[in-house]
């Protein structure tokens, strides 16, 4: 039977003010193979960078399978069994989207052993339900920079080409960090103040990914999540202040605790310490998810 290989790529959520609301696709990608077959399940999980395989599950409950038995079901097709490779590069639990790309993989998965061409909004609807809100889903759907929302049930993303100066660099922990946890130490309300900051840098993060990355220190600018996560995190909430301090447009990627630059070079400043962090450029993906037959 024929096979396929879904590659997806990594993302980065928030980009300081844009909670829940902006994601970006960054060139580190997972491949998973895929093939239906008349037997059982089976399921190999191979640790191809720092994603990490002690903890991954190779049985029905693994998330690629879930999502593909998930579209499979909502396209009306029955699968007997199923072989799955997946080469996990994404680094799990560090706030570069693993989740949300292990389930955009299975829904592109299951559009291919469907036949059908991946419908774009049909899928994001299907990947974004697994968390509850489209921003890493969309980045690896879509790839570039989204803007995603939800509006009477439904998820929603308008993509953008980020500006082409732009040159995300991340420093990775190796410490981890629970997506659940961060979530609650969030307050239930925030100061009107603080709420009116973040709309108004998110409005202009838009403008500065864009058109204007000269405006990106200003834009990712945050005063609606990251500090109430800080405890979570301190040696990355501490990076990030340094990193603001020198002139760089630093936040926190997604959940954490992994640091993003949104840097013109590539590289941070070189006298800024980053002792037990992983520290590397990783260039925008521009494709979202991509399917091959093999």
């Amino acid at each position: 039977m024929t096979g396929f290989r879904i590659t997806v790529p990594a993302s980065t959520a928030n980009l300081g003010p844009g909670f829940d609301a902006f994601g970006m696709a960054l060139a580190l990608y997972d491949v998973v193979e895929v093939q239906a077959t008349d037997g059982e399940l089976k399921v190999e999980v191979i640790d191809a960078g720092a994603g990490g395989v002690a903890d991954v599950p190779t049985d029905e409950t693994h998330l690629v399978v879930r999502a593909i038995l998930r579209t499979c079901a909502h396209l009306g097709v029955e699968l007997p069994g199923l072989h799955l490779r997946c080469s996990n590069a994404i680094p799990h639990a560090r706030g570069l989207g693993s989740s949300a790309a292990a389930v955009v993989s299975g829904v592109a998965a299951g559009y291919a052993l469907a036949g059908r061409e991946i419908d774009t909004s049909e899928a994001l609807q299907l990947a974004a339900g697994f968390e509850g809100h489209a921003d890493n889903a969309a980045a690896s759907l879509l790839g570039g920079f989204v803007l995603a929302w939800s509006e009477g049930g439904e998820f929603h993303a308008e993509r953008f080409t980020p500006h082409a100066a732009i040159r995300p660099v991340v420093a990775v922990p190796s410490v981890r960090s629970a997506t659940a946890t961060t979530r609650g130490l969030l307050p239930p309300t925030v100061p009107h103040a603080d709420a009116a900051h973040n709309a108004g840098r998110a409005a202009l993060a838009v403008h500065a990914l864009t058109a204007k990355p000269e405006l990106l220190l200003a834009a990712t600018e945050d005063r609606l999540h990251q500090h109430y996560r800080a405890p979570a995190y301190p040696a990355s909430t501490e990076l990030v202040a340094t990193l603001r301090a020198r002139g760089v447009a630093a936040a926190v990627s997604g959940a954490g605790p992994t640091v993003l630059a949104l840097t013109t070079t590539g590289i941070l400043p070189a006298d800024v310490g980053v002792e037990g962090f992983d520290v590397f450029e990783l260039p925008v993906d521009l494709a979202g998810v991509q399917v091959a037959a093999q």
